[in-house]
């Protein structure tokens, strides 16, 4: 028998539509998922809150939206938000339980996975394969395209769901999946190599400092761009040089000074990221919370040879290779803070506020 069959009912939180934070519902009474034939059904242990969560929300990934994140991050862009207000560019399907962060056990499993699978510590590849597509670069995103982690039991497909073997608390694993992906993700399709010098913008944020272990368990140098108050933290963490934010970067480094950029950040700073790279050098980029729309020299991107990589989707071995780092210890985990899930809404609120390095975890409540 399965635990839908003998639970019928969970708690978790809803996204009703795109907007403030009144858009999501804290639910006691949600039907626990049964999985199909290629899925399982896991307990959730740990989710956490990330960017995506709060830029689906709002409505960001409109096109028709043009600040930065923040600027919605309460009260949501309202009429300026259209259909495409999602990672895929599909209008959502709402209500939806978002989270793409999720640790957990699996308790049951669909009539064509293995049961030996059940009882297994997991945690889900937050970018995933398409649904039924098997062209390159047609990804969908756990809590955005599917219900997520959001609840006290989510779904996913078998093959998405990886066994982890680690003495790290669930709060601890939960903070890994979709900030360190999405870095590993960057510095993966870049190829940082040891000795080159990278320049890592939203340094202090879940990706940028995720960002900052993984390129120096390549053997690359860093640069990170912060703000003051966390560059003693930022430091510690690992960075090489560590520079306010808000400095000029050219007249700090001068031009040429460093061989690939992660940027998180875009705005109002970005013409200077190009001139900072080295002829050959490599941009990634995997979010614009500093704004989306920035101004171009397109010779400096021609004259310096210069490549650059937008970030979305994740093959499957950079989620492989993650698994790998925690395993053996070859990375840590970096939790801020800790919230019950019912308290979604005051994490968000925590999360916008940046003052805060890592993440920060949402728990849902034991089965009682």
């Amino acid at each position: 028998m399965s635990v839908s069959e003998t639970l019928k009912q969970m708690s978790g939180v809803a996204l009703t539509g795109h907007g403030g934070l009144e858009m999501l519902q804290y639910k006691t009474d949600l039907p626990v998922p049964e999985p199909k034939a290629d899925e399982v059904l896991i307990r959730v242990g740990a989710s956490a809150v990330n960017n995506t969560d709060i830029n689906t929300r709002i409505g960001w990934y409109s096109k028709k939206v043009k600040e930065d994140t923040n600027a919605g991050a309460t009260d949501g862009f309202g009429s300026k938000v259209d259909d495409d207000a999602s990672w895929s560019g599909v209008p959502l399907q709402l209500p939806r339980i978002q989270g793409a962060d999720c640790c957990g056990e699996i308790v049951s499993v669909g009539e064509n996975v293995s049961p030996d699978r059940v009882g297994e510590r997991i945690l889900v590849r937050p970018m995933q394969e398409a649904f039924g597509s098997v062209r390159k670069y047609q990804c969908s995103t756990y809590g955005s395209e599917c219900d997520g982690g959001f609840a006290q039991y989510a779904i996913a497909r078998s093959n998405e769901v990886l066994r982890v073997e680690s003495d790290l608390t669930d709060a601890q694993l939960a903070s890994f999946p979709c900030a360190y992906s999405t870095a590993e993700n960057m510095i993966d399709r870049v190829n940082v190599r040891a000795g080159e010098t990278v320049l890592i913008t939203g340094a202090s944020g879940g990706v940028g400092s995720a960002a900052i272990q993984l390129v120096k368990r390549r053997g690359a140098n860093v640069i990170a761009v912060c703000g003051e108050e966390k560059m003693q933290q930022i430091s510690e963490l690992g960075a090489d040089r560590v520079i306010p934010r808000g400095s000029d970067l050219l007249s700090e480094l001068g031009p040429d000074a460093v061989d690939v950029v992660i940027d998180l950040v875009a705005g109002e700073q970005w013409p200077q990221l190009p001139d900072l790279l080295c002829r050959g050098g490599r941009y990634t980029v995997a979010g614009a919370i500093g704004g989306p729309l920035v101004e171009m020299d397109v010779r400096t991107l021609y004259l310096k040879d210069l490549s650059f990589f937008g970030c979305t989707y994740q093959p499957r071995h950079v989620f492989e290779n993650l698994i790998g780092y925690i395993e053996r210890g070859e990375i840590k985990p970096l939790v801020s803070q800790e919230f019950p899930l019912c308290e979604i809404g005051e994490a968000q609120q925590v999360f916008m506020a940046k003052q805060f390095i890592g993440k920060l975890i949402l728990l849902p409540p034991e089965d009682k």
